[in-house]
């Protein structure tokens, strides 16, 4: 190895403690080591000069280990900002380190990239839900209803969806159709958070749910709420809405993934439970370095196929590598589904 090269991976390695060692390994408990990213070094620098050299952007969602989101993601976010950014790329190749569903929204969004996803076939409970044929027996089942689909749904079921939303979005869109009628798809626990939020904001709409429930969010109980408060009384308690509604009852705050965020960053208090995925805790602990997490451990095991080693695999054999491809037709339809959120959304 040069002195040249050998500086260049320690740059590296200074660069990423500065924002990994800010950050918990759920497995030890321990923030990550000047050690440790020193050994990851060389590899990120091949990854991000590989990317450069081969027109490729990287889009990691805040559930990947964070030696992606902060190690080699050009962007960072949740399943609504990194749909954003995916039509906003200028780079013809898409890496794209998330989940199936999420990759084939980017293709969708942007049919003339070329998508990829570094473990090929990861998947989601909430999309395996429903499938395109349960999803067409809905829509001549309720004629009259709007049919909503959550993100997390593949594209042949977001062909027979009007709109598509997300879990920053989806009760103003909901409050804002014609329709008095909403059959929502997959997320089961979210149709609960959506029948509560608009009674709350007195809106009165008949919510027809089917599908499943995350994996990792439908695991949390009131009785861990009641630990949580019984060992750290001080401690704000933050959920997702793909929990289930007695949680997000007792939750100081029930929001999406980027609310999380901003919710612990405009806070006054110092010290928050957090009642979501692990890949959140770290991104909460890197921006909010002043204050104190107790994370209730939850993982989404397809989110961690994600690794250093398969988004360089990827970048290396970019020509051989699998595409994400979505049928024309159903990217046409779909498209319209997902262009409907974003003209809703506003924004």
């Amino acid at each position: 190895m040069s002195d040249l090269e050998a500086a260049r991976i320690e740059a590296e390695a200074q660069r990423l403690f500065e924002s990994l060692g800010q950050t918990t390994d759920f497995k030890t408990g321990l923030k990550r080591s000047a050690e440790y990213c020193r050994s990851i070094a060389p590899l990120t620098l091949k990854i991000n000069d590989l990317k450069r050299e081969k027109d490729a952007v990287i889009l990691a969602h805040y559930y990947c280990t964070p030696d992606i989101v902060y190690g080699i993601a050009d962007f960072k976010g949740d399943s609504y900002a990194l749909a954003k950014k995916a039509a906003q790329a200028e780079q013809k190749n898409i890496i794209f380190c998330g989940v199936y569903f999420m990759a084939q929204t980017a293709k969708i969004i942007s049919p003339d990239k070329n998508v990829f996803l570094p473990p090929v076939t990861a998947g989601c409970s909430l999309a395996d839900g429903i499938d395109a044929e349960e999803a067409a027996k809905l829509k001549a089942k309720y004629p009259e209803a709007a049919l909503v689909c959550y993100i997390n749904s593949t594209a042949e079921v977001k062909a027979f969806c009007d709109v598509c939303v997300t879990s920053s979005n989806v009760y103003d869109i909901v409050c804002a159709l014609p329709n008095k009628q909403i059959v929502f798809v997959p997320d089961l626990f979210m149709a609960e958070n959506i029948r509560a939020e608009l009674k709350r904001r007195g809106v009165e709409k008949d919510i027809i749910s089917f599908g499943s429930t995350c994996c990792v969010h439908d695991k949390y109980t009131v009785r861990d709420i009641e630990e949580i408060k019984f060992a750290h009384p001080k401690a704000k308690i933050i959920s997702h809405p793909e929990c289930p509604r007695p949680v997000c009852e007792l939750s100081d705050y029930c929001g999406s993934t980027s609310g999380m965020l901003s919710y612990v960053k405009e806070s006054g208090a110092e010290e928050f439970a957090v009642l979501s995925e692990d890949g959140i805790v770290n991104s909460l602990e890197l921006e909010n370095p002043s204050k104190t997490f107790y994370p209730v451990s939850g993982t989404c095991a397809q989110m961690k196929r994600n690794t250093l080693n398969n988004v360089w695999g990827v970048l290396e054999n970019l020509d051989k590598a699998p595409r994400v491809e979505v049928n024309c037709d159903v990217a046409l339809k779909a498209k319209r589904c997902i262009d409907n959120m974003f003209k809703m959304a506003g924004k």
